[in-house]
């Protein structure tokens, strides 16, 4: 769930106004997971924007104590969430991890990156949400590498999926999430970011990712 709609609404404004929103209903993005996109949100580009920057990371480190209590780590999904992650925690004074999609392939061959020891609280920061799958997986990770108590999960941004939704009930975990797709498409649309058409075709898509533009 979003924390508020204002901090919804200010945030899609932000990403608008740094192009971190990409749209090419004719050219559409393809996912990791096969899907098609006539939109691709690249949160990333928030951390070239220092004022930007640190309202993004204010508004995720402010509510965490108060939902949550106080951690013991923060931790950040790879690669998205590693620099948002790591300036949360630094704005909290807490330790801070990351988790990789799967282990390193050598060396220690470690998927959890930085000290983390068992059974400490852990609040898990991610740039993006989509089918859920990714953010999930860091967090089995977290459990089963490191016995991590893992209290809920941060979102610059979701899609608001259905699948993801029921995907984060299934696993009893926590989101709560700066933005959501209503509110940057209401946001594009009074910008002019989006016409009409864009704003249809946006929500048709929302409406059967799996099987739009087949």
């Amino acid at each position: 769930m979003i924390l508020c709609e204002s901090t919804a609404q200010k945030t899609a404004e932000l990403l608008l106004q740094i192009n971190a929103i990409k749209l090419n209903p004719q050219k559409p993005f393809t996912w990791a997971s096969g899907w098609k996109s006539p939109i691709y949100c690249d949160n990333r580009i928030i951390l070239s924007y220092p004022q930007i920057r640190n309202y993004i990371v204010a508004e995720l480190a402010k509510p965490i104590e108060q939902i949550y209590g106080k951690p013991d780590v923060i931790a950040g999904v790879a690669t998205g969430a590693i620099g948002v992650g790591a300036l949360v925690a630094d704005y909290l004074g807490l330790p801070f991890v990351y988790v990789r999609p799967e282990p390193k392939k050598h060396g220690r061959k470690n998927q959890i990156e930085g000290h983390l020891d068992s059974h400490q609280n852990v609040v898990v920061i991610e740039d993006l949400i989509s089918t859920g799958k990714s953010s999930l997986n860091a967090v089995k990770a977290l459990k089963s590498e490191a016995n991590a108590n893992v209290k809920g999960m941060m979102a610059i941004f979701s899609y608001g999926f259905d699948i993801a939704k029921e995907n984060f009930e299934k696993e009893h975990l926590d989101l709560h999430t700066l933005g959501s797709y209503d509110t940057l498409l209401e946001q594009a649309y009074k910008t002019n970011y989006l016409n009409k058409e864009e704003l249809r075709l946006l929500r048709t898509w929302r409406e059967d990712p799996a099987n739009w533009n087949n």
